[in-house]
Order: C-alpha cells, then structure tokens, then sequence
C-alpha cells in the first residue's frame, strides 16, 4: 500500500512538474518584467482596435470580432459572401521584448467568395505597424505574422509557421525573402485546442512553440518585401525592434480562449 501511495506522489509531481516547465519558458538572458497580462479577459474586447480592409478604422464589420461564453470568436455568421473583408484586431499597446501565449481552435467552414489559401488559416501579426497608420484597403498589417493553420484530415499543414508581410527575416544567418516558411510542428486535425507560443526579442530573435516545444527561430526582422503599401513611410531595411500585436481574420472561424502576455527585460 505504501508503494503504491509513494508511486501516486510521484507521479503527480512528474505531471506537475512538466506543466510548469511547459508554461514557463526560460529565456538566457532575459528576465520577466512585470505581472503576466491578460490581453483577452474573457469578458470583452476593451483595450482592442478593430481594421478591416476597405472600413475605417473601429469598425468591427459585421460582428465578426466577439465575445461569447469566454471564447474570444472571429466568426462569419452574418456574412454573405468574404468579399476580401480581412480583419485584424489589435490590442492596444506596443510592445518589443515579451513572451506571448494564446490557445486557439479552427471551426466551421469558410464564407462564400474566400481565398481557397485561408482554409484554417490564421495568424498572430507581430511587431505590427499601428492600425492608425495602415491605408484604407490595405490587406494586411506590415508585419510579422506566427502562423496558425489547422490539417484538412489528410496533409502535412504544420502549425506556427512564420510569413512576412512587408518585411524579410533571417535564418541561419541568410535573408529569407519568401512570404512563408513552416515550421517543425505537428499537424492538428479537426477542432482541437492548440496551445502556442511567441518568444519575441526586440530585433535579435523570435521562437515559436507549440504545445511547449519548439518549432522554429529566425532573427533580425527588417522592413522590406512583397506585400507592403507603396508608399509606405519606413524604409526598407529599417530594423524592426518593436510593434503591435494583431488577430488576424482571414476568413477561416477561428476561437481563442486565451491571449496573455509577459514582458521581458535584459537582465
């Protein structure tokens, strides 16, 4: 009896023990600044701007950023038809050196009139340019996104990829200059919940992971690239060290039951 109560014990502070190594990521170097922040509370989107493509700016077309039940919803019940209505919803503060975690699922089924590459695609926009400064039919953010995808029951679409809209990154010491480059992770089928996260330091480096395990790094993000307005202000080649961060809608419904955030500072 009592090595079977010795073995429980064990086995829960094994369990215990990964959680918390799993939740807690430890960054060389780096120190946590500040308490954790709940970008979504659950309750409502304050503290968030809303920019669809072809809307000015806080207009949240047709309902498609909610809350219900503590599920922060991008969801397209009221629509007819996409018409190229890409949404991002941004919170409210810039920021630059920080650890960010979000939980997330793919629903349902795409509108009519979608782009056939939004098919359970989704995307955290990092080191975003404000939502005031994007032009009225812009697309997207100038950016770089942490790609969520989700399988169609059959292929490889492994999730927390990078794409890079207006901007180029660095890995292994070489310009990357393609919009997308996946990641190492898993595929995730169906509508399960995935949790991931952001490593993000200033301009030196930015690491995904998923489910706690990491599945791609790349360094040194800088203006530049396709999909960048034309007569945007900043030059190319400018350093990239600090920005928004914006929830994509694309087209895909997408649930998020957890968006938080923890600054980091040099130790």
């Amino acid at each position: 009896m009592r090595c079977i109560f010795i073995s429980i014990i064990l086995l829960v502070f094994s369990c215990t023990t990964n959680t918390k190594t799993n939740q807690t990521l430890q960054i060389p170097g780096y120190k946590e600044k500040g308490p954790l922040i709940q970008l979504f509370n659950g309750k409502n989107l304050d503290n968030w701007v809303f920019k669809f493509t072809g809307e000015p700016l806080n207009v949240n077309y047709k309902n498609t950023f909610h809350v219900e039940n503590g599920i922060l919803k991008v969801s397209y019940d009221d629509y007819d038809k996409f018409n190229n209505k890409f949404g991002h919803l941004f919170y409210k503060k810039k920021f630059s050196n920080y650890k960010l975690r979000a939980e997330y699922r793919f629903v349902g089924e795409q509108p009519p009139g979608s782009p056939p590459w939004g098919y359970r695609n989704n995307g955290l926009m990092l080191h975003c340019q404000s939502p005031e400064s994007m032009e009225l039919n812009q697309y997207f953010p100038v950016s770089v996104e942490a790609q969520l995808l989700g399988g169609n029951g059959k292929d490889k679409r492994p999730t927390m990829g990078v794409c890079t809209p207006g901007t180029n990154i660095e890995i292994n010491g070489k310009t990357i200059t393609r919009h997308c480059t996946p990641s190492t992770a898993k595929t995730f089928h169906g509508d399960q919940w995935v949790t991931v996260e952001v490593v993000v330091l200033n301009n030196r480096k930015i690491s995904h992971f998923v489910n706690g395990k990491q599945v791609l790094t790349y360094e040194h993000p800088t203006i530049g690239g396709g999909n960048k307005p034309d007569n945007y202000p900043v030059p190319d080649g400018t350093p990239l060290k600090e920005g928004y961060i914006a929830i994509q809608a694309e087209s895909h419904p997408t649930e998020f039951r957890k968006i938080e955030l923890i600054e980091l500072e040099v130790e």
